[in-house]
């Protein structure tokens, strides 16, 4: 018959044995009396001991099991963390990931930050990063020794200390540094906000070891020596007592050339071409206030013939050298051509009437510390408007598109070298070039976008044909511009330009090329 301890006729498996207990007990007589109580299933005690496996061992396999699991899982990690940070297997982008973030708490990377000043024509910017860098030796043959959990797999040769951007801080102020040419005190003491600004956002304990450099571009290269001296000398005392690291060479009016060059590398490293072929990198056209780059690596040994010697230049780049194509127009920016085409047409009477404006402008604009007086020209240019749904035609009074092409063209033509092969690469232009595209509601003013050459030509004839008293000089930045553009530059109506003023949510700009110098090779 079966039990009524198990199922099925087989004996549950936790009743051990049976056994009898006897127990003391007085009874009414006062005699002792023993009962044998039959007792099953055991000592609790002793069952632990003699269960079989399932109980304690089913638990030691279970601790063995998440042991291993751990191990497997940790050694993945590192392995992941290993590639992720090893040249050439690490990762090409140049946003921080999940990995780098882990890499950073286990000690292989490291954050580093850099400040950027940029003193442009127009205004001063502050340009603050972090960035997350290997902590090891590299190819630029230091050593880095890491420190941290994972340090013996930072210290290890294959690792090439290279930078990934984790965090930018961009802001501006206006005027720029040159307007304040004749006050240098004031003029330092502009750019206290923005390093307010960068202390805000870059944590205090790493203040002493951020670099921090100041670069005036063409607005100071403008100025006469001893002004812009007397402005350099009041902001390396501003810079001094920042509370970030600053040396002899921390300000100072940064070369065209290396302008170029650093604003190229940003928007390629932006766009990740960098660690691709050279034929992947874009060209890059600047246009400032006071001057214009171009800056690309040339593909064809006619290029490389036909440029002028001092146009070409050799980089280190990720371990390997390249030719560059790079030069700056002095003066060739656009508030610096807008002077030059407007004094062409001035009067006797110091007013300028300019075929670039419409005839119902009269416009005062400044620059360089001097104020214009600006008209349309004196014999007043309509074009008749053919009237529609019954209205009647009128004349519309219009800035003169060719004669303001011919204005441009005198100032453009016997100053600008004209690559052939550019009319075969991918351009991306920004600063000004961006701004007065998004100005025209040609492409997208947060997104930026890509307009051919002959998109760019029709906003200019159609904005030199529309009376706009509230963008008065609209018709000649714009035919500066495609001037620029076509008769400089050699490009052609269905030449692409790709046009952004941020990539990936990071500025365009030269300060992020510099960042990286100053921090791979000091101020």
């Amino acid at each position: 018959m079966p039990d009524k301890h198990h199922a099925n006729g087989v004996r549950a498996r936790n009743i051990v044995s049976k056994r009898h207990v006897s127990m003391p007990l007085k009874g009414h007589m006062g005699e002792d009396l023993h009962i044998d109580v039959e007792m099953t299933g055991g000592d609790p005690l002793l069952h632990k001991k003699a269960a079989p496996p399932g109980g304690t061992m089913s638990s030691f396999r279970l601790i063995r099991f998440l042991f291993y699991g751990i191990t497997v899982c940790l050694a993945f990690l590192l392995i992941l963390v290993t590639l992720n940070n090893t040249w050439p297997l690490k990762s090409a982008g140049h946003t921080t990931n999940s990995l780098d973030h882990v890499s950073v708490a286990l000690g292989v990377q490291e954050r580093t930050h850099a400040v950027v000043l940029d003193a442009g024509s127009t205004g001063s910017r502050v340009l603050a990063f972090t960035f997350f860098k290997s902590r090891s030796g590299g190819g630029d043959g230091r050593n880095v020794v890491a420190k941290g959990p994972l340090s013996f797999i930072a210290n290890n040769s294959s690792y090439d200390n290279s930078l990934k951007l984790d965090d930018e801080l961009w802001h501006e102020v206006k005027p720029g540094l040159s307007s304040f040419a004749d006050d240098p005190v004031k003029g330092a003491e502009s750019l206290l906000p923005l390093l307010k600004l960068a202390k805000e956002r870059i944590p205090e304990q790493y203040w002493s070891s951020t670099p921090l450099v100041l670069k005036a571009t063409a607005g100071l290269r403008l100025l006469p020596d001893e002004k812009a001296e007397a402005l350099l000398l009041e902001v390396k005392k501003v810079l001094s007592n920042s509370g970030f690291h600053t040396t002899e060479n921390s300000v100072g009016i940064m070369d065209g050339r290396d302008e170029g060059i650093f604003s190229w590398f940003t928007v390629n490293y932006l766009l990740d071409r960098i660690t691709g072929t050279p034929k992947d990198t874009l060209v890059a056209l600047d246009l400032g206030g006071g001057s214009t780059q171009i800056t690309f690596v040339p593909m064809e040994d006619d290029t490389v013939r036909g440029t002028p010697a001092d146009y070409l230049t050799t980089i280190s780049l990720l371990h390997k050298n390249l030719n560059l194509y790079t030069h700056s127009y002095l003066g060739l920016g656009l508030m610096a051509a807008r002077k030059a085409i407007l004094v062409q047409h001035r009067g006797e009477d110091g007013i300028i009437h300019s075929p670039c404006v419409n005839p119902i402008v009269d416009h005062q604009w400044t620059y360089g510390g001097e104020t214009y007086t600006i008209r349309g020209p004196e014999v007043p240019k309509y074009q008749e408007v053919r009237g529609q749904a019954g209205r009647l035609s009128e004349n519309r009074p219009v800035a003169d598109y060719k004669e303001c092409v011919k204005t441009c063209m005198a100032i453009i033509k016997e100053q600008v070298h004209a690559p052939k092969e550019l009319k075969a690469r991918e351009v991306i232009a920004f600063s000004y070039f961006f701004d007065r595209a998004t100005e025209r509601g040609l492409i997208d003013p947060f997104k930026g976008g890509v307009l051919t050459m002959q998109e760019l030509l029709n906003a200019a004839t159609q904005t030199c044909s529309i009376p706009n008293v509230e963008q008065p000089l609209a018709c000649l930045d714009l035919t500066f511009i495609t001037t620029l553009l076509t008769s400089g530059y050699g490009l052609q109506g269905t030449n692409t330009l790709k046009l952004y003023k941020r990539i990936d949510n990071h500025e365009v700009s030269w300060a992020l090329g510099l960042a990286f110098h100053v921090i791979n090779n000091g101020i």
